[in-house]
Order: C-alpha cells, then sequence, then structure tokens
C-alpha cells in the first residue's frame, strides 16, 4: 500500500481497489441463520457471564462489611439464579444447533482428553467448523497463543509474550482447559513436564499446551480420525 497525504472517499476507493489488484482477495461468504444464531447466543453467554461475575463480586462485598441488607442479599441471590438458568438454556440451544450441522466435527473434538461440550461448540462455532483457516498455526493467530518478540539491535531485549491479539473469550477457554489436559492428555502433560523440566514458569508450558491443544484438534478434524 502506498502513503497518502489525502484522505477523500474518492481516494480511499482507489486505495482499495489497488489493494484488490495486487492481492489475491478470497470471496467473502456470508453466513447463514444457524451461523447467526450461534454467535448471537455466544454473545448474549458472554454478557450473562460478566453479569453473574459483577453479583458474584456485589454479594461478596456486601457480606464483607458485615451487616448485608437482607433485601440486597436476597436480590443479588435471584438475579445469579436467574443468569445461570438463561446460561443453561443458552448452552443447551447451542449444542442443538452446532449437533445439527456440525455432529461429527463435536464427536471428534470430543474424543480429545481435556476438550468437552462446551470448549468443542466454542471452537466450531468460532471457526465455522474449522473452514475459516488454512492450518492450525493460523488458528492459533486467531486466538492470539503465539509469541510476539521485541529486538531492537543490542540494547532493546525484550521478553517475548503472546500477542493476545485474537478471541479473547476463546483464548481464555482454551487456556483454562489446558490445566485438565496436562494432567490427562497424554501428548500434553509430557509437552508440559519438558518445559517445566527446562526451569521455563508453569504459565509457559500452559501456554504450550494450549498450543498442542489447538493443534491436535485442527489435525483429527480435517484428518477425520479420533
Amino acid at each position: 500500500m502506498k502513503l497518502s497525504r489525502i484522505k477523500t472517499d474518492k481516494r480511499d476507493a482507489q486505495a482499495i481497489c489497488d489493494y484488490g489488484i495486487y492481492n489475491q482477495v478470497p470471496l467473502y461468504n456470508g453466513i447463514n441463520a444457524l451461523q447467526a444464531e450461534c454467535r448471537q447466543l455466544l454473545s448474549l453467554k458472554a454478557n450473562y457471564v460478566k453479569r453473574r461475575t459483577s453479583s458474584k463480586n456485589k454479594l461478596h462485598g456486601e457480606e464483607v462489611l458485615g451487616k448485608p441488607s437482607k433485601l440486597v442479599v436476597r436480590s443479588l441471590n435471584n438475579d445469579k439464579r436467574h443468569i445461570d438458568r438463561e446460561l443453561v438454556k443458552i448452552e443447551s440451544r447451542l449444542l442443538e444447533l452446532v449437533k445439527k450441522s456440525w455432529q461429527c466435527e463435536l464427536t471428534l473434538l470430543k474424543s480429545i482428553p481435556g476438550i468437552g461440550d462446551k470448549t468443542a461448540v466454542f471452537l466450531i462455532v468460532a471457526t465455522d467448523g474449522f473452514s475459516k483457516f488454512g492450518n492450525a498455526s493460523q488458528l492459533c493467530s486467531y486466538l492470539g497463543t503465539t509469541p510476539v518478540i521485541k529486538r531492537s539491535g543490542s540494547s532493546e531485549r525484550g521478553r517475548s509474550r503472546i500477542s493476545k491479539m485474537g478471541n479473547r473469550q476463546l483464548r481464555n477457554l482454551m487456556f483454562m482447559y489446558s490445566m485438565s489436559a496436562y494432567q490427562y492428555n497424554k501428548p500434553c502433560r509430557d509437552m508440559h513436564h519438558r518445559i517445566i523440566n527446562k526451569g521455563k514458569s508453569s504459565k509457559l508450558a500452559l501456554i504450550a499446551v494450549c498450543n498442542k491443544l489447538i493443534h491436535q484438534a485442527f489435525a483429527i478434524v480435517k484428518s477425520g480420525v479420533p
């Protein structure tokens, strides 16, 4: 792309045209009604989870004060119970929709130790059944679990960190499940022990386990062999 000092609709349109000429841009495929509903349900689920956490924190704060209002406590507990019921409905509907279009992918993902219904459903919906990515490395980049190295000559050597540039909800979910995967998934457990034995931190080992899980999931879904 070329630098420009002019910002007009005509110049922007020309820049978009030039990008399409000099780059191989894939055609956009719109989502169908099922995919749209799945994404809406995931978004609503995330909002409810935030609300439930807020209610829990507020309830804990009121109890710490020593003199919690009965009305406030009852209202917060009612709100939390309502959110719990709605989350059960949302998760049930999500699982039903995924089984309609991606039953095979769901079964394959659940064959991986450490991945259950929630993780499998989230992975399938977020990736449209793994059709949005050509390889596992692209999926890792989408999750933001790939390392970013900052160096400039010999004076600046920043500490390597993960990019965190992708889907934060899916990244957090995969990181949480990596804690159980390294206990029950033999390849993940071997990798975790190998990294820990090198003197690396436990968090770094869990991130590596997370990437290992993603590669396992991608390979199993694409090959069709559990």
